[in-house]
């Protein structure tokens, strides 16, 4: 496989420095991504860099994951406009033990292999490198002239909001740079990967390269990925979308890539999947041919789930996709964690009723009209459940006055109420 050709039909390449096909193709090279290490865990955003690493392993390279745990204390200035918070030692080593976890998903850590995945943080060869042997040994090989060249720095001082750059964000294409020529040095890294925002910061360190060491490096990047509609891709209205199913549940996950354009979903399957060029294009022909059924929005959140949470996980995410739009049943409704079900019907109206209520028993009627008004009067309730347009927990009411206590909650604290077709409601018992 031929890794540049596989990043170019995938739409996966903005910047690539003269010499890096040839590089690649005349054998096998290291290349490496930086991760930044703020939270313990990644979101989307992360993916693009995690695919291209993934598509370096199987071209038959080595990949190199670098968590930033010394850059992550400063924060890179690219795309920013304020200063980030400094994490400490403690935080960073529990949040790249966390990402490690993630990024075994993609990447081979564990076998024999010649090619298999390296982890690294720069925090293990800068805390103690001594500020004096900083600026001696990597600040005198680049001069401020070439620094305030870059675009980020550029972008940074000249935009009106900004309250100048201190110091510390400035030095960070030196740090990372200096990233480069260590595992240059240490590892015969020859390359490194990111977003096209990162171009100036990579370059740095290909010149640093070449400086000091005498050496040839290079650099490639992505775009940075957007939505059809120009939104910011990866953020929802609960923030971001992560990997981690503590923050973003596999349901929501699924829905997410279930949910993108059809624009969308012709590029993201070709970014974020593994799948090759011909299944593409026959998923392309299927979804012009039928747009109603979204076969790239299912074959896209079914292949990306599966990669990031398991099979189990994305069969229980379609299981509970049904039970908002048809035929589902009661039992796949009681399957549901606590977390998903309240995710699944995260916008349905919501009642609060006391456990009190419930405790000896309350009829259908009364507890639908008086204590959460689901139906306006007794009397329309009545009328629906005669013609048997009311479900409970997914089975068909058959009586206004049949009585309901704590037995027939979900999980001993929810009650979902269907009127009609596609009204639903739920009652939480506190």
């Amino acid at each position: 496989m031929n890794f540049v050709e596989e990043l170019r039909w995938r739409g996966m390449i903005h910047d690539m420095m003269p010499g890096t096909e040839e590089q690649l193709q005349k054998e096998m090279t290291s290349a490496y991504l930086g991760i930044d290490p703020t939270a313990d865990s990644l979101h989307i955003g992360h993916l693009v860099g995690v695919m291209m690493l993934k598509h370096f392993q199987r071209a038959g390279h080595r990949p190199i994951a670098l968590i930033g745990g010394a850059t992550g204390m400063i924060g890179d200035p690219s795309m920013k406009s304020q200063e980030r918070n400094l994490l400490d030692e403690a935080t960073l080593r529990r949040n790249q033990e966390a990402i490690k976890a993630q990024l075994a998903k993609f990447l081979d850590f564990d076998s024999d292999a010649p090619n298999k995945a390296l982890l690294v943080n720069n925090y293990d060869w800068t805390k103690d490198y001594s500020f004096l042997n900083f600026i001696r040994d990597v600040g005198k090989y680049l001069t401020v002239n070439y620094m305030m060249s870059k675009d980020s720095v550029k972008k940074r001082l000249s935009a009106e909001s900004s309250e100048g750059m201190s110091f510390t964000e400035f030095s960070y294409q030196l740090l990372q740079g200096f990233d480069f020529l260590h595992l240059y040095e240490h590892y015969g890294c020859r390359l490194q990967m990111g977003g096209s925002d990162q171009w100036g910061n990579i370059t740095t360190g290909t010149e640093l390269i070449r400086k000091k060491a005498g050496g040839e490096a290079f650099a490639l990047t992505c775009p940075l990925i957007t939505k059809a509609d120009g939104g910011k891709f990866g953020k929802t209205e609960s923030g971001n979308v992560w990997l981690d199913k503590r923050y973003t549940s596999p349901y929501k996950f699924y829905q997410f890539w279930l949910n993108v354009s059809d624009a969308d979903a012709e590029k993201y399957i070709k970014i974020f999947t593994a799948l090759n060029k011909e299944e593409i294009e026959s998923l392309v022909a299927e979804q012009n041919a039928a747009p109603h059924l979204r076969p790239l929005q299912k074959r896209l959140a079914q292949e990306i789930t599966i990669m990031v949470h398991s099979q189990e996980d994305y069969e229980a995410a379609v299981e509970a996709s049904q039970i908002l739009f048809g035929g589902s049943t009661s039992e796949a409704l009681k399957k549901l964690d606590e977390a998903t079900l309240l995710d699944v019907f995260a916008g349905v109206p919501q009642f609060e009723i006391a456990k009190e209520t419930l405790a000896g028993g309350v009829k259908a009627v009364d507890l639908f009209v008086e204590f959460a008004p689901v139906f306006p009067s007794k009397g329309e309730m009545r009328k629906l459940v005669q013609s048997g347009g009311v479900s409970v927990n997914k089975e068909k009411l058959t009586a206004p006055d049949a009585v309901i206590d704590i037995s027939c909650l979900l999980g001993g604290k929810y009650l979902l109420v269907q009127k009609g077709k596609k009204n639903y409601f739920l009652l939480i018992v506190k």
